[in-house]
This record gives C-alpha cells, sequence and structure tokens, in this order.
C-alpha cells in the first residue's frame, strides 16, 4: 500500500488514545496531554481500564464503549496486546493507528520478530495503516494534532519533516523553535512494518500544505516503490535528504573488484541522484538548505560573484566555491570598467571584488549594482567583516534599499561577527534576503540550488537517440549462463563472459581456450603476432597477482615454453587451484588508451548498479568511480561518466584527442541492458577496459552468476522499458505502424506531433488553446514511470525520436494502482481508420492486466467523438459538480492475471 488510507493519520476528524496514564513524564502521561493541548479541534477519546477520569477528562474503560470509531488511534501498550487492540479497531471502522509501543522488530528476540508479524496479520483485513512500532508519534501542527511524547509542541509551517528515529525528531523540533521555523508535518516512523518512506513521499507530494519534504533516513523498504514516490515527489518539490551510516564497517569484500569498490553508501548516493531529490550531510545543512530553497526558488548557473570588504573573506569564500564544484564568474569588461570608476584604485580588477575595508554603504550599493547587470554571472555573495570606519548596518541597509524595485539574481549575504554583523543578519532576514554567519555557509546554501537545479534538469533533460543497431543476442547470452549455472559454476570461464559481451555488441578481445602448451603454440601460430597467455582457472580470478599472465609472447615456441612455465607455477604455488587449461589471445596495443572500469554490482535492496571509473591494476588505490541505477539511456550514461575524476582527461588533454564519448556512454548502456535482462548475474567486471578516440574495447572480463526465481526487469528498482508491450499494426493501405510505449527519446517526435494538431484538437484534449508543447512539459509526457503509468505511441519503425507519431494512449495510475486516469489523441489525418478503438482497447488491456480497478477522465460535453469512444467500451456518464461543461466518464474493470500480448492483442487490419 502506499497512500491508502494516509488521509486519516493527518487529517482524522477524532482520535482515541489507549495507554493514557497519571504517572508523571511517562509516556502515556505526555501522549495524552500533548493531544489535549495541541488545539486538536475534533475530539478525543482517552481509554483506560483503571482510571475513570485523567487529569479532568472522561475516559473509556474499552475501545467497545466509545461512542463512536475512532479515524485515527495512538497505542501506548505493552507489546503483547498491541495486535488484539488494532483487531479491535480495526472491526469498529478504524482505519490508521500510531503505535508508540517499543519491542517489536528492532528486538533481537525471536519473539519481537512474531509481534511484529502479528502486527501485521491483524491490520491487513481492515486495510488499517500503522505507523511505528518503536516511534515518537506525528504531528501537524495546522490541525493542531500532536500524537506524540515530543517535549514541545511546533510551529506551524510549509516543511515536513520524516525520519525513522524519534529522538531525531525532537532535537529537530527543538532546534527549529529557537529558529522561528514551522512545519506542515513532523513524523517518526520508527520501524516502519507499514507506512515507509516511499508512502510519505507519495502522499507529501500531493499535500498543498507542504512545500518542501525533509527526509532524515537510516534504511529504505521498498526500492521499487521508493525510486517511483522520490522521482514523483521530486518533480513537485524540493526534497532534501540526510542519510546516517555512511559508512558501513561491516561491509563484506566481494571477490572482483567491481565489488570491492562498492558500498552502501555508494548506492545510496546513486539512488539519490537518480530520483532528483537533493543530498546533504547534517542536519544544519538540511534546514540550511530548505530555508534557501524557499527563498530562492531557482538559479541559472554555477557562477558566483563575490562583493567583500576583505580580501580574506573574498579567498575564503572562493575556496568553498571551488571545493564544492562553483565556478568564480568571469566579469565582462563593461563591469570591470563601470567598478573601476566607483572602487578605489586599489581593487584588484577581478572576481571575487576588494571593495576594501573602508568601504561605506554606497560603495556597496554601487558596486552591486554593476554586478547584478553582469550577463556573466548567475548569483551574488556579499560579505562583510566589522571595521571601525565603516558601518555594518548601513552596508547591509544600502544593499537592502538598492534591491526595491530592480530586476535582481539571487543574492546571498554572509555579515561575519556578532553586534552589528547580528543586526545586518536581523535586517537581511526581515526583507527574505539568504543570509549566514559565515562564508562558507552562504557558499555551501548556494551549491544547493545549483545542485537541486542539476537535477530538477537531469528529470527533464531529452536525450540523444540510440541507433538501432543495439539488438541484443539475448538467446545465446541466456544459454552460456544457464550452461554455467545448470554444472554448478558461479563464475563464466574468461571465454564465456567475453562471448556475453560480444551478444551484446560490447567490443571484446577474442580468448581461445586450450588445454596443454602444444594447443596453445598451435592457436598462436594461427593467430599470428604476438599474443597473450593467461591462466584458466575458477579459483584464479585475479590472474596477475599470482603471476597467471604473460605478455608479448611472439612464435609458437616462445608461447609453448610460456605455457609450461605457467602450468608449473600455478601448479606449485596454487596446488588447490583447480586448472581448466589456458587461454590464448592477441595482444592488444592501443597507444594513448584509457584503462578504465566498467561493471555491475548487485546491492541486496535496490538490484543491479551500473560501475564506471578508472580502471587498472591500482583501482582501488585510485577509488574513482561512480554507480548509476539501469535502465540507462544516453543521458544518464554520460551522466555517470561525468561523476569520475577521470572524465575530465577523457575530454582530451596535453595533445591527446579524446576518448570517443558516445562509444563509451553505448558501451554502458548495454551493460546496463545486461543488468536488466540477467537477474541471475550478480557481479560483473570489465577491467581493463581500454579507451581512446577509435572507440571502447574490454580486455579482461569476470562474470558471477546465482540462480534467481526473478523474471528479467523485476529485480530492478526502477521499472525498464516493457518491449513485450511492442505491437506490428498492419493498416489498410498497405503499411504497417508499432505500438509501443513511449520513449524519453520520443519527445522531439511528439513536440512535432503536437504540432500538426488542429487548435479544435488540442482544445478538446487539453481544454486549454495551447500554440506549442513546451520541452517540460513534452518531457514530463515521454520520461514516465512504467511502474505507475503507461503510455503508448502509434509510430513508424525507426529511431526513437526521429519518427512520425500519430496517437498516443496514456494511463496514469494512483500510487496504489487502484484508479487510473486516461488520455488519448489521434492525429485528424489518420482518424477513421480505427486507431482510437486500437489504442484504446489496449490500453483497457494493459490498465487490467496490472489490476487497475477503474480507468477515468474528463470530456469536455461537446465532444461527441471521445463520448462516443467511451460509449463503445461501456464506461459510464458522470456529472462534474460545478462544471456542467465537463462531463467525467469512468470504467470498472474486472483484475485478471497478467496480461499476454499474444494472447490478448489480436492483429487489426484497419481501413
Amino acid at each position: 500500500m502506499t497512500v491508502r488510507n494516509l488521509e486519516f493519520l493527518f487529517k482524522p476528524k477524532n482520535v482515541a488514545v489507549i495507554g493514557v496514564s497519571e504517572r508523571p513524564n511517562s509516556v502515556g502521561a505526555v501522549l495524552t496531554h500533548n493531544l489535549f493541548a495541541g488545539g486538536f479541534s475534533g475530539s478525543i477519546m482517552p481509554i483506560s481500564r483503571n482510571h475513570a477520569r485523567i487529569g479532568g477528562i472522561r475516559t473509556y474503560p474499552d475501545i467497545g464503549s466509545l461512542p463512536e470509531a475512532p479515524e485515527l488511534a495512538v497505542i501506548a501498550t505493552p507489546p503483547d496486546t498491541v495486535a488484539e487492540i488494532i483487531t479491535q479497531l480495526g472491526e469498529l471502522g478504524t482505519r490508521a493507528v500510531v503505535v508508540i509501543t517499543a519491542g517489536f522488530a528492532e528486538s533481537t528476540e525471536q519473539h519481537g520478530a512474531a509481534l511484529t508479524q502479528a502486527l501485521r496479520d491483524s491490520a491487513k483485513p481492515y486495510l488499517l495503516r500503522i505507523i511505528g512500532p518503536n516511534c515518537l508519534g506525528i504531528l501537524v501542527p495546522g490541525i493542531g494534532l500532536n500524537a506524540s511524547f515530543s517535549h514541545l509542541n511546533p510551529k506551524r509551517g510549509r516543511l515536513a519533516f520524516v525520519a525513522q528515529s524519534g529522538a531525531i525528531v525532537t532535537s529537530i523540533v527543538d532546534w527549529a523553535m529557537a529558529r522561528d521555523i514551522g512545519f506542515s508535518h513532523l513524523v517518526s516512523l520508527g520501524d516502519m512494518i507499514d507506512v515507509d518512506f516511499g508512502d510519505m513521499l507519495d502522499y507529501l507530494a500531493n499535500d498543498p500544505e507542504t512545500g518542501a519534504i525533509l527526509l532524515y533516513i537510516e534504511a529504505v523498504t521498498s526500492a521499487r516503490k521508493f525510486m517511483s514516490a522520490a522521482r514523483a515527489a521530486s518533480r513537485m518539490k524540493p526534497v532534501i535528504v540526510v542519510k546516517s551510516g555512511r559508512f558501513a564497517e561491516g561491509a563484506k569484500a566481494a571477490a572482483s573488484h567491481t565489488g570491492a569498490l562498492t558500498g552502501a553508501d555508494e548506492v545510496y548516493q546513486a539512488v539519490f541522484e537518480r530520483a532528483g531529490m537533493l543530498r546533504v550531510f547534517t542536519l544544519q545543512e538540511l534546514f540550511d538548505a530548505a530555508e534557501t530553497l524557499a527563498l530562492i526558488p531557482q538559479v541559472k548557473g554555477d557562477r558566483l560573484a563575490i562583493l567583500s570588504n576583505g580580501g580574506g573573506l573574498g579567498v575564503l569564500a572562493t575556496d568553498a566555491l571551488i571545493e564544492q564544484g562553483g565556478h568564480l564568474a568571469e566579469l565582462e569588461p563593461g563591469t570591470v570598467t563601470g567598478l573601476n570608476q566607483v572602487l578605489p584604485a586599489t581593487w584588484p580588477r577581478a572576481n571575487p571584488v576588494d571593495i576594501i575595508g573602508d568601504a561605506p554603504g554606497d560603495r556597496y550599493a554601487a558596486a552591486y549594482n554593476l554586478l547584478v547587470d553582469d550577463m556573466a554571472t548567475d548569483a551574488i555573495l556579499a560579505l562583510n567583516c566589522p571595521t571601525a570606519v565603516a558601518s555594518s548596518t548601513d552596508a547591509a541597509q544600502a544593499i537592502i534599499d538598492t534591491l526595491s524595485g530592480r530586476p535582481r539574481i539571487p543574492l546571498f549575504t554572509s555579515w561575519v561577527g556578532e553586534g552589528a554583523a547580528a543586526t545586518a543578519r536581523q535586517l537581511f532576514a526581515a526583507h527574505r534576503i539568504p543570509t549566514y554567519q559565515t562564508p562558507e555557509q552562504a557558499v555551501r546554501s548556494f551549491m544547493y540550488l545549483v545542485d537541486y537545479q542539476r537535477s530538477q534538469e537531469m528529470l527533464t533533460q531529452t536525450p540523444a537517440s540510440i541507433p538501432e543497431d543495439l539488438l541484443p543476442d539475448n538467446d545465446r547470452a541466456r544459454a552460456l549462463i544457464q550452461t554455467a549455472l545448470h554444472e554448478g559454476r558461479t563464475w563464466l570461464s574468461d571465454p564465456q563472459a567475453k562471448e556475453v559481451l560480444s551478444a551484446y555488441g560490447i567490443p571484446v578481445v577474442r580468448s581461445r581456450q586450450v588445454k596443454t602448451p602444444a594447443e596453445a603454440a598451435s592457436v598462436a601460430a594461427e593467430l599470428g603476432g604476438t599474443v597473450v597467455l593467461k591462466i584458466l582457472s575458477p579459483d584464479l580470478l585475479h590472474k596477475t597477482d599470482i603471476g597467471g599472465v604473460m605478455l608479448d609472447l611472439e612464435g609458437p615456441a616462445a608461447v609453448r615454453n610460456a605455457a609450461q612455465t605457467l602450468l608449473q607455477r600455478i601448479a606449485e604455488e596454487k596446488p588447490a587451484a583447480r586448472l581448466e587449461g589456458l587461454t590464448v589471445e592477441p595482444m592488444v596495443r592501443r597507444p594513448g588508451a584509457f584503462e578504465l572500469i566498467a561493471g555491475i554490482v548487485t546491492d541486496p535492496q535496490f538490484g543491479p548498479l551500473i560501475l564506471f571509473g578508472q580502471g587498472g591494476r591500482a583501482v582501488e588505490l585510485i577509488n574513482d568511480k561512480a554507480l548509476g541505477l539501469p535502465p540507462f539511456n544516453m543521458h544518464l550514461a554520460q551522466a555517470l561518466i561525468s561523476r569520475t575524476r577521470i572524465a575530465r582527461q577523457l575530454q582530451g588533454y596535453r595533445g591527446l584527442p579524446a576518448v570517443n564519448l558516445d562509444a563509451l556512454a553505448l558501451t554502458l548502456i548495454r551493460l546496463a541492458q545486461v543488468a536488466t535482462d540477467f537477474p541471475e548475474i550478480a557481479e560483473l567486471d570489465i577491467n581493463p577496459l581500454l579507451a581512446d578516440e577509435y572507440g571502447v574495447f574490454a580486455l579482461d572480463v569476470r562474470i558471477r552468476v546465482e540462480r534467481s526465481g526473478e523474471l528479467p526487469g523485476d529485480h530492478l528498482a526502477i521499472r525498464p522499458y516493457p518491449k513485450e508491450l511492442e505491437e506490428k499494426i498492419p493498416l489498410g493501405d498497405g503499411r504497417t505502424l508499432l505500438l509501443r510505449p513511449i520513449l524519453p527519446e520520443d519527445e522531439p517526435s511528439l513536440q512535432k506531433g503536437f504540432a500538426k494538431l488542429t487548435p479544435e484538437e488540442i482544445r478538446l484534449r487539453f481544454f486549454v488553446p495551447m500554440k506549442t508543447l513546451s520541452h517540460v512539459t513534452a518531457a514530463r509526457f515521454t520520461q514516465i514511470d512504467y511502474d505507475r503509468e503507461m503510455a503508448l505511441v502509434l509510430t513508424e519503425r525507426g529511431i526513437p525520436g526521429k519518427t512520425e507519431i500519430y496517437g498516443v494512449v496514456r494511463i496514469i495510475a494512483d500510487p496504489d494502482n487502484e484508479r487510473a486516469e486516461y488520455a488519448i489523441v489521434v492525429r485528424h489525418d489518420v482518424t477513421a481508420m480505427g486507431l482510437g478503438v486500437l489504442l484504446m482497447r489496449r490500453i483497457i488491456d494493459y490498465a487490467r492486466g496490472r489490476g487497475i480497478r477503474e480507468i477515468h477522465g474528463d470530456v469536455l460535453r461537446e465532444n461527441k467523438t471521445m463520448l462516443k469512444l467511451c460509449a463503445v467500451f461501456g464506461f459510464s456518464k458522470v456529472a462534474v459538480p460545478d462544471e456542467p461543461e465537463i462531463v467525467k466518464v469512468v470504467l470498472n474493470l474486472v483484475p485478471s492475471p497478467s496480461v499476454n500480448r499474444q494472447e490478448t492483442s489480436t492483429p487489426l487490419h484497419l481501413t
């Protein structure tokens, strides 16, 4: 479940509290006091067997004696009693509970696990939602609900804060009260046996009272649900996250380089980046980021101009900026000329702009006026250190006065010190200008905006089209993997591993397997030139570590002698190793090529991830790598490459040509497809992957496999492109179109198709006149989450983004996958061919197969064609209150097993 019945948690009309107490400072006593003192306008019903009244308030002896069913119940009773209480509440009609009680899943005892399961079993028949157990509770200041044992009642605001830890929530409440920060929601999730971060993201993303979502995460459950919810929420409002437990001391060392390079925190970093969330590392940074985003919604770029009355402050700010990946703005010549006229002759004529320690307010204002018009500047940071010859307060006021009525780029301020500096900061705060105690804090907040803007661009960037020739030989690769599993092997042999990559179009050096030195000599003679000889053993994965590789061997005799030496060495040094023979392969010489590493690593929670970085023998020491969640497109692959230190070298330097980055990105896309297609691959390691201006070449490959009961794609945290929905549609005029799920690469084609719609078609579809389909809207329509929505396009065969789109039908399901809204458009030049019927039939089949119970949509009453189409499929019509021009159409579906395209989609010969 996701948002189902969460409204009873956060907007209840009445509340029951079970486990009240008169004992001072007990959880029950504090809980009861907070509920009554919070200002909640609904009825509060305390339940106590021992007290008829508590604090002058009537109590009820048991759940059965309550005058009405509570929409929300708060439980603070011994753990053995909670499951039965939930059963009684469910029978009465309660749909949400907060379990404060500890002693469940967090306990190492088997009894605690049994109690946890009992809670789930008790709630399930009633669709009753549980927060907790082992939690502080929930607070919704907007309605005066304080169902917690927090020591303070927070102010109302637009920040939502969600954490597992109750101690973190109380600390945040205490911290925020001193800074006059308010909240829409404060939620302690505790053990998360039901409501988790994914559920909260879905709920808060659609909550109009919440402007930003702050998360303190220790762990995530239900990876795919979390990813879907996080990606959806991040498109709607800022989502800022602190992840604790960054250093996992107990992580197991994996057998290959790829596994050894991966830690839990790096996986979470990849998750947050893919979801478009802004990650920070401390609670202070969490609120700084939230406050900054509230005051300054966006910034155009990372070029910062620094205005200061002290050179030292400017240097500190510059160091912080460069360290965090920002850039000093290079001032335009006209700006420098203007500054020459208003600043002392000793100013440095560069950014940072040091206006000298005696700068009065009018000098600050004059310099600021010039910087704000500089087209090479994205934001300004004004700094001030107190001096005896100029007023810090006057300087602040001068800048504030200058801002009035002027077009402005974002301004950040840091008046350092106390006394006058504190007064200046108060002035800035009163005028909603971001202000910070230190230059470093100010720079960090600027970079929050930059990082957030980049993450939003990542969510809407149109990827380049991928060539059509990326059609892997899936059957060949699967046969190799299944053979290894059937033989009981966990590692594919070197030739087999390379054959898997070759089946997916990744260039590899071909290996020939031999048993004896004589066979090695014969293969060397056949290959010609210099060759490489390697030991072949499932027990010796890192062959170079034990001298299992011999290079630059020329001629059969040299190869025969080397093979004899190699076999003898291994027999003496590794007598227990199982030897399968040797491999002979051509010696590859690529002068100037970079040694990279690429691979697949599997996280137990988020599934497979793609790893990329600098390779070679010292790969662990260099430790330059990045992780990304599949599936990939060109943009995501290029973004993964850019997050490594070696990325700058790959672009060419000191006379070396740039690497063929498109070929490198395509290799990562192919690897992501391998990860998608084979849940059996637990680990894949290409090291080195040679890359130069001509392309890439895999020299050494290792693949570890294990049996998996999952279907291809089900093991990913993000549902991949559902290729099984592709279908050829023959038309009566002899043409054949392709019906397939939409792709991010389709954006240009979608915009071109929109341009061919008539104004009347646009109005009937969108209800308002639109001249163009903007990039942001088109990106939202094409970059969909296949786990929650589906859009089928009727198009020509060819490269996505370069073909015509004739029609689109889509559904967007609610997070519970219960109800879905549909939309459809067919171009006027292909109407009267039955395509509208076809598209509706296919999307209804798909929705039914996904278990969706209802499809609905809003249709203009004058749109007779659409209403007739809906009637064909049995939609009912419902009037929309206060909107007589709109008809709501609803189709109830009978759930069925997942739809098989071959069984349900009979090809139509359309005329």
